[in-house]
């Protein structure tokens, strides 16, 4: 294969949610745009599919036409253990009445509850469309292999060849070979964090599709809810490297762990995979993320990070897709002050972190107070006895985990 050598404004290291939307932003913006992605669009990924209702907007924005495809409105949430459950709305909350500022490409107006289903197989590959169509110039099958920093810019190595940018995104996900030459410090074996195996299929079962549900059972937990699909969920679920390692394969631990819920074994007895064999992925760790380093500032002040790979967003933060796109609105206006107003970049990497904090920050702590109970029967029992008689809790619970629309940024 010819090895070629060109350059960009902009290059994003990953063709995710994070990573195809803001390559649409910059392309509106007229940057010349690479995006370099692993695969080749359509693909799946091990993800829940549920999308917060505060992304609508921004999406539509993008160019997505949403509304024509009739996708499922979720609008109820139900948690269950082996031996109880809770129900909620999906309600908007209060915390922001009548507010219209806007601000890093978010519109404040107030918080939106619920949200809606559509696959990343279909939603990935819709973005990857509208990014072509702006001329986003998109690799697929690329692998990154290395990223280094020059004096003038980023030059990110594969086996297409070496391309060059002023400025790079990082936006590969929740786990990465990238990870292991940029943060060896915090891999998991150097943190100590936990580690998951996420696995995810598609089912065809009857399913209410106004309906999220979170059913835990020893070790984790499966959320199940609606796509694009007639009468099709997505079933993602998420358990400790130490009972699927205990398992030994995922059919047994389906049998003799997750079926013990006695609404997942409903599920899993009324239902047809759609899939020959389910999806999974492992070594997923939720430890913070930053980078470039507070201790080390002149690393690598060029990258910056988005999505999962800027602050591994724990799933039960509300909805980990909606930040990653939401982060692809804060990381675009920050470089419009690079390219524009010519702002140092050590002073716009801590900006974009005090941003992210801004925007994410009580979400990311409460949905790492949620990991923590979720899939251990005994707090997470305690935790829905508790709220049963205070509905007001949980609503409030549920607000904590999701945000306020956001719109994309003019350019």
């Amino acid at each position: 294969m010819t090895q070629s050598e060109e350059t960009f404004d902009v290059i994003l290291i990953g063709g995710g949610l994070a990573g195809l939307s803001l390559a649409i932003l910059c392309a509106r913006a007229g940057w010349r745009t690479l995006v370099c992605e692993q695969k080749a669009y359509p693909f799946h990924r091990v993800c829940g599919e549920y999308v917060a209702m505060e992304s609508w907007g921004f999406l539509q924005g993008l160019g997505l036409d949403l509304a024509s495809q009739h996708l499922p409105q979720i609008r109820r949430l139900l948690v269950t253990t082996p031996s109880q459950s809770l129900s909620a709305p999906l309600q908007p909350s209060n915390s922001h009445p009548n507010s219209r500022r806007r601000k890093h490409g978010v519109a404040d107006t107030s918080r939106i509850g619920g949200g809606f289903g559509i696959s990343r197989y279909a939603l990935d590959a819709q973005l990857a469309d509208r990014a072509r169509a702006l001329g986003v110039t998109l690799r697929e099958n690329t692998r990154v292999k290395q990223v280094t920093e020059t004096e003038h810019g980023v030059e990110v190595h594969t086996h297409q060849g070496v391309f060059r940018a002023p400025l790079a995104g990082g936006a590969f996900g929740k786990w990465s070979n990238l990870d292991r030459a940029l943060r060896p410090q915090q891999l998991p074996a150097q943190t100590g964090a936990e580690t998951y195996v996420g696995i995810k299929y598609h089912l065809r079962t009857r399913f209410p599709r106004d309906l999220i549900a979170l059913h835990n059972f020893k070790g984790g937990y499966c959320g199940i809810s609606a796509i694009e699909q007639e009468e099709t969920v997505c079933c993602c679920y998420l358990v400790s490297q130490e009972h699927f390692s205990a398992a030994g394969s995922v059919e047994r631990l389906q049998e003799e762990t997750l079926s013990q819920n006695p609404y997942l074994r409903s599920i899993f007895e009324h239902s047809e995979p759609c899939w020959a064999a389910p999806l999974a992925i492992a070594q997923v760790y939720f430890s913070p993320r930053q980078w470039p380093s507070e201790h080390r500032p002149k690393d690598c002040t060029r990258l910056f990070m988005l999505g999962d790979a800027a602050g591994m967003i724990p799933p039960l933060s509300g909805n980990g897709m909606s930040m990653a796109l939401r982060s692809s609105a804060l990381l675009f206006e920050v470089w419009q002050q690079y390219f524009t107003e010519h702002t140092p970049l050590p002073m716009l990497q801590r900006q974009y972190r005090q941003q992210w904090q801004q925007a994410f920050g009580l979400r990311l702590r409460t949905g790492s107070l949620l990991q923590q109970t979720f899939g251990h029967l005994g707090p997470i029992n305690a935790l829905l006895y508790g709220l049963r008689p205070f509905p007001g809790l949980a609503q409030a619970l549920i607000a904590r985990t999701h945000g306020t629309a956001f719109s994309v940024p003019p350019c």
